[in-house]
């Protein structure tokens, strides 16, 4: 199997496994992907999603040889397909990057909610070299994250980066030893899990939500934060908030 998919309780996590070919991704892997995505956006039991890849690399990006011989094409298409399921996961989605994060590899953490990156990650986005256009929405949030002229670098040059890059750039939250990069991974992703579900869920569901003015996100903040008081969600957390400090004390 060339994505695997495995569930750990609350926590599912997606590997490319393709090392032969450092994870290029096919046309049947994005298919798979897209699967894996939209199941867990609808499994209730899945509260975060990890992805990873084999090897030592994340992707060395599209497999351009399938594409040029499968020719997919139209919105449905299974690359689109995944791009859209990532892009609105309402699951929690955490990265594990190293070696190489190439073209797609690169641009789909854009969606990510956490990424890890291995120390000595190379990242790259290089389209125009190839003759094609930035996907992802990658012209978009891009420019939006790092400035336009630093994103035209990277888009229209072709310049790669490394992780310290990456991090300065806010593209990744933290850098960790190769060696390391599974087992942080995984302690990221149960600690999460641990979290009060359905406030993890809204705070996601805001963090993607499409641009509003400020008084419209604060209204529609403070409506989630008064529903949220009266939860048994918030009332079992504050009651183990109070006995934590009491047995501190």
């Amino acid at each position: 199997m060339e994505i695997l998919v495995t569930t750990n309780g609350p926590v599912m996590e997606v590997r490319l496994n393709r090392p032969d070919k450092k994870n290029a991704i096919t046309v049947a892997m994005y298919s798979a992907l897209a699967d894996a995505f939209e199941h867990a956006a609808a499994d209730p039991a899945v509260r975060v999603v990890t992805i990873n890849g084999s090897g030592g690399v994340f992707t060395a990006g599209n497999d351009i040889g399938d594409f040029i011989a499968v020719r997919p094409g139209g919105e449905d298409m299974p690359v689109f397909r995944f791009l859209r399921a990532i892009a609105a996961c309402p699951k929690v989605v955490i990265a594990g990057v190293e070696g190489l994060a190439i073209g797609i590899g690169t641009t789909m953490l854009l969606h990510c909610d956490l990424v890890l990156a291995a120390s000595g990650t190379t990242f790259s986005m290089p389209f125009v070299n190839l003759g094609l256009v930035p996907e992802a929405a990658s012209s978009l949030l891009l420019p939006r994250l790092i400035g336009r002229q630093r994103a035209a670098k990277h888009l229209l040059l072709g310049d790669s980066f490394d992780a310290e890059t990456a991090l300065e750039y806010g593209l990744v939250t933290g850098i960790v030893p190769a060696e390391e990069l599974g087992r942080q991974l995984c302690a990221l992703s149960e600690r999460l899990a641990a979290k009060p579900p359905e406030a993890v869920r809204l705070t996601k569901a805001l963090l993607i939500a499409p641009d509003c003015s400020v008084a419209d996100r604060i209204a529609a903040e403070g409506a989630l934060f008064e529903e949220r008081l009266a939860s048994a969600e918030a009332a079992a957390a504050f009651t183990a908030f109070f006995e934590r400090g009491r047995k501190s004390g």
